[in-house]
């Protein structure tokens, strides 16, 4: 029981959260436990496809391996399939209509692949690892789903194709090198992480800051 909570409980609290900045019209429920079960699901596609990816780069090593790991396998992949399930979801869904609505229901897409990813590795390596994860990989697969959501958002307004293509992007070059740094085992590399990882809570919060003052403007 206790390592349930440990897997979940980051999960609902960030949940909540980013639910509750959303102060113009709150979305319904339904469509947000969809949204959760949409991003668990996909769970399955993304081990196929990084056990796929991963075979093009077999004789990889060194920073070459985790470069490669990094933003093509984890970061692509993982990103690309939450991207599909978003768009899939609400982009023509009619309670898509602020553009706060962006950064919940893809913080709501990542959080349902990041409970059954933390889940997996918490029963696997125990608790200290949910410990080390409820502030680490938790919150950033949420900051990487803001960035996500932030662009999508935007789409509501004008360049749509422009920030459709940043809603894919630059979640997965964030991604990417969160895990390039963890995965590289450079001790300069790994020097960067908390830095890179208070840049994330800033840049996210500083994105969730402006859609709540801006939503209501397309």
């Amino acid at each position: 029981m206790d390592l349930w909570v440990v897997a979940l409980a980051p999960i609902f609290i960030i949940l909540i959260y980013v639910y509750i900045r959303d102060k113009y019209e709150k979305e319904p429920w339904s469509l947000l436990l969809k949204t959760i079960l949409a991003g668990a699901l996909i769970t399955i596609p993304i081990l196929f496809f990084e056990n796929l990816i991963s075979s093009f780069c077999s004789n990889c090593q060194g920073l070459q391996l985790a470069a490669f790991q990094s933003f093509a396998v984890a970061g692509f992949t993982e990103e690309l399939f939450k991207y599909l399930a978003l768009f899939l979801i609400i982009r023509k869904n009619i309670h898509f209509n602020e553009q706060f609505d962006g950064i919940v229901y893809a913080v709501f897409v990542s959080l349902g692949f990041a409970a059954v990813e933390n889940v997996l590795y918490v029963f696997q390596y125990g608790y200290t690892t949910g410990l080390i994860r409820a502030i680490t990989a938790v919150p950033g697969h949420a900051l990487f789903g803001v960035v996500m959501g932030f662009y999508f958002g935007k789409s509501l307004s004008n360049s749509k194709r422009k920030y459709l293509i940043l809603a894919l992007l630059m979640p997965i070059l964030f991604h990417g090198f969160y895990d390039f740094i963890l995965m590289s085992e450079n001790y300069i590399l790994l020097l960067l992480f908390i830095p890179y990882l208070i840049y994330l809570w800033v840049n996210g919060f500083k994105k969730m800051k402006y859609l709540s003052n801006h939503s209501r403007f397309k």
